[in-house]
């Protein structure tokens, strides 16, 4: 049996990646700590999708570890043979990230080093999987020529991102916001130990990563939590750009499909911007509405003025070098099937 190792497995992309590589045969070894519950409250805690996988899942074991903790991740490496990581814990947030910089460089930025070295020293040859982030581009997305609609911004049809932003985009000279920081150097330490060691390596450079087993909170995961804000008649706060930003949004399932594409046939220091591209993005106001509508109930929402730092005003990802390399993957789901999965977990937790 082959084995793997999924940080964050009780998150959104974590879990959904234990699920299904248990599916496929695998042993699995998650690497979880609840450090969600620390950033966002109880209410975001990971701690009920560990404790369900656990009980369901027989070929899953669950080590509770802070990848900061070199020695301990090393420990886990050195269990035996290891076939493949999955690398998706982190500290996932613009705001908290200014409220405690070190803590959020040490989880982010250290914590993928000791993965990587604690990969290369024991298993080299194993797929190393990053769930990077859009954020690396900092705000230079925002110099876009956007054009203001109704509804949304949006770039002019002949523009040479219209159809989603690529990789050729520079990470320098833009306001990344200290999440974006962090999160950009563990994307450049797995390029390099790509590059470097000639290990199988990719950064998946998301947009924002879905699904409805997703628990969103007003710092992060914002179509979970609009939802949930829509269902329980919580009042939301939509921050700058008159609601107009745009977002992709791809489904945890397409993600992780993604994921398992690129494991079967590797390649060293990969990296796609990953996302739900043309098919399936929206903006703040095209979310709220289609909510509204999906619940049939108005949302209680304000507009403040101040943006996030950093924060885009429009992404879109190009998918066509993934699709271009790895032509068996398909995205499967849009917002609108996004929005109705979340809101039927959402009010089965209401209730």
């Amino acid at each position: 049996m082959k084995t793997a190792i999924v940080t964050g497995s009780g998150g959104l992309i974590g879990s959904q990646s234990v699920i299904k590589l248990a599916e496929d045969g695998w042993h699995v070894i998650g690497i979880e700590n609840d450090m969600r519950a620390s950033f966002f409250g109880p209410e975001a805690s990971t701690r009920p999708v560990s404790e369900q996988l656990a009980a369901s899942l027989d070929s899953f074991e669950q080590v509770d570890l802070d990848i900061r903790d070199a020695a301990g991740v090393d420990a886990v490496f050195s269990r035996g043979n290891v076939d493949l990581v999955i690398h998706t814990a982190a500290q996932p947030s613009h705001d908290w990230a200014a409220r405690d910089p070190q803590t959020d460089f040490g989880i982010n930025a250290l914590g993928t080093l000791n993965l990587l070295e604690a990969a290369r020293a024991k298993s080299p040859d194993a797929p190393f999987i990053f769930c990077s982030t859009n954020k690396v581009y900092g705000d230079r997305p925002n110099f876009l020529p956007l054009i203001e609609t109704e509804t949304r911004l949006e770039l002019p049809a002949d523009h040479e991102y219209y159809g989603g932003i690529d990789t050729s985009m520079s990470i320098d000279r833009s306001t990344h916001s200290l999440f974006g920081v962090s999160k950009a150097s563990a994307d450049l330490l797995v390029q390099e130990y790509g590059r470097y060691f000639d290990m199988p390596t990719v950064c998946f450079r998301g947009g924002c990563l879905t699904g409805p087993q997703h628990a969103g909170a007003e710092l992060h995961g914002f179509l979970a939590y609009l939802m949930k804000c829509v269902v329980s008649g919580r009042p939301y706060t939509v921050f700058g750009y008159g609601g107009k930003q745009v977002r992709d949004n791809i489904h945890c399932d397409d993600l992780v499909s993604a994921f398992l594409e690129f494991a079967a046939a590797p390649r060293p220091a990969a990296v796609y911007n990953i996302g739900g591209g043309r098919g399936s993005n929206c903006s703040m106001l095209e979310a709220i509405r289609e909510s509204e509508q999906i619940a049939g109930r108005e949302l209680d929402w304000t507009l403040s003025s101040e943006n996030r730092i950093g924060d885009h005003r429009w992404w879109i990802s190009d998918l066509s070098a993934f699709e271009r390399d790895y032509p068996s993957w398909k995205r499967r789901f849009g917002i609108t099937e996004i929005l109705q999965q979340i809101h039927q977990s959402a009010t089965e937790t209401a209730t």
